[in-house]
């Protein structure tokens, strides 16, 4: 089943088939290097949304419901397998569709693509229950049940990754899933769903139904037969599907912003420490939830690592991501550049300091300039809010206890860094610092097998791990008289 980019025009994936919309309307992907149409994709709406949900539930109640655990997860190596010999295509795909470098996309997203499901695979069959003996003349136990029918909502800036993330551990619980990638970048998703089918999984398993937000994402969630969203996106997003979901009382988890800190004190190794500094604000362009975007520097250091990073940032090799040199691509779209620049005009206003970039590169494609702030005030917008651009922003700190209050004083809680030799100091931070993950001495590594995710605006619950399978399943007790 090829998915050939010269069709122009991408349907849904719905009970195994390539179906047109009930509306008939289409709307553009378009490259951001180019802002050339990639292909013209389905939009669904809620009549779409209402035939994958019905066909995730018959699938549910049918073959995969039916399914050994053990089979499933041989099944879902197969996806694994056939997702290797496609991966040539799906890289091209996702840099086309997101203006990713096709480098960072085979050293990062599809080996971590593989890895995930390799991982859910082998867990599929080891999703286990309790013995809890109560008293004399009961066998009591718990056992663990998929579930039920899944909307995963998937965002822009990691559509194969993330996707996968909610995937592999969906599947692997015994549930249905029904993928709603964001309508910027869709292209991956359908791709993955013609090739689940390829590797054997029913029909229903997993559908995919492109769309806008407001129109198929919200049917999802106020779908009354949808038992779980599991999202990644915006703090504001996340609040609509919360209310969305009270509907029904489905279960929820949310994965949302990050305006993380990156705190590097004296004696730590500052080749290390800027080097990390600058690839975890300008991987992907800045548009990553955990990205670092604040650099608090003690003051004794401070305009050394200033200096360092936007050296750093001025030598990144910008441009075509679908060379194999390019270090940074083009942010997703043109509203997300408008949004990157309007906050870089905010940070001049409010007085921080533009030491390197601050603006858009060429006339063609949606291009910014790895931007450095210094001095910037812990109350300036650009600190406080997430921008998810390549925009860094360095403050000043004096001490710990300064450090600590700035690096806690924003609405997320989804991970920081710390950057010393002092051990000491090292383990006093990690419990004082507000964040689902806490690095020290890195910045940015993520493992299937450690739990992520955060508080506050962040959003809640944790992905990844042994922890995903509590997401996609439901306990049960069971309490049998012996009459003992």
């Amino acid at each position: 089943m090829p998915f050939d980019l010269l069709d122009g025009q991408q349907n849904l994936l719905i009970d195994g088939q390539r179906v047109a919309p009930a509306s008939g309307r289409y709307f553009d992907t378009v490259n951001p290097a180019t802002e050339q149409v990639v292909a013209r994709v389905a939009e669904a709406d809620a009549e779409d949304v209402d035939r994958a949900v019905r066909s995730s539930r018959a699938a549910l109640e049918g073959a995969w419901g039916q399914m050994r655990a053990a089979d499933r997860g041989r099944l879902l190596l197969k996806f694994a397998d056939a997702i290797r010999g496609a991966q040539d295509e799906l890289v091209e795909l996702e840099s086309l569709d997101s203006g990713k470098p096709v480098s960072a996309i085979r050293r990062q997203d599809m080996p971590a693509v593989l890895d995930t499901l390799a991982y859910y695979a082998g867990l599929a069959d080891k999703i286990n229950g309790q013995v809890i003996p109560v008293r004399g003349d009961a066998l009591t136990y718990t056992v663990r049940e998929p579930l039920g029918v899944v909307g995963a909502i998937v965002p822009w800036n990691f559509p194969l990754m993330i996707g996968m993330w909610k995937i592999a551990p969906a599947l692997a619980c015994g549930c249905t899933v029904v993928l709603k990638p964001a309508e910027i970048t869709p292209m991956t998703a359908l791709r993955l769903g013609e090739l689940a089918l390829q590797a054997g999984l029913p029909p229903g398993v997993l559908n995919v139904v492109p769309g806008f937000g407001k129109v198929a994402g919200a049917a999802l969630v106020d779908h009354p037969d949808v038992d779980k969203v599991t999202f990644t996106g915006s703090p504001a997003v996340g609040r609509q599907i919360l209310r969305g979901a009270a509907g029904n009382l489905k279960r929820v988890t949310l994965e949302l912003g990050g305006k993380s800190a990156n705190i590097i004190f004296p004696d730590a190794d500052l080749d290390a420490a800027v080097k990390a500094a600058g690839s975890g604000i300008f991987f992907n362009s800045g548009q990553v939830c955990s990205a670092g975007s604040r650099i608090l520097v003690h003051e004794a250091v401070y305009d050394e690592v200033v200096e360092r990073l936007a050296a750093r940032a001025a030598a990144i090799r910008i441009g075509d991501p679908r060379q194999p040199g390019t270090a940074m691509g083009p942010l997703v779209s043109e509203v997300q550049m408008n949004r990157v620049l309007d906050y870089i005009d905010v940070g001049r206003q409010e007085g921080a300091s533009l030491v390197t970039g601050g603006g858009r590169i060429g006339e063609e494609g949606y291009f910014v300039s790895p931007t450095v702030f210094a001095n910037v005030g812990h109350d300036m917008r650009i600190s406080q809010e997430e921008i998810f651009g390549p925009v860094a922003a360095v403050i000043k700190f004096s001490d710990d206890a300064d450090a600590i209050r700035i690096a806690n004083g924003t609405r997320y809680s989804l991970a920081a860094g710390v950057w010393s030799g002092d051990m000491v100091r090292v383990h006093r931070f990690v419990r004082k610092l507000k964040a689902g993950t806490v690095w020290v001495n890195t910045f940015g590594p993520t493992d299937v097998r450690l739990p992520w995710g955060g508080s506050r605006d962040s959003g809640f619950g944790r992905e990844h791990g042994d922890m995903a399978i509590e997401n996609f399943t439901e306990p049960k007790v069971v309490w049998i008289n012996t009459g003992l």
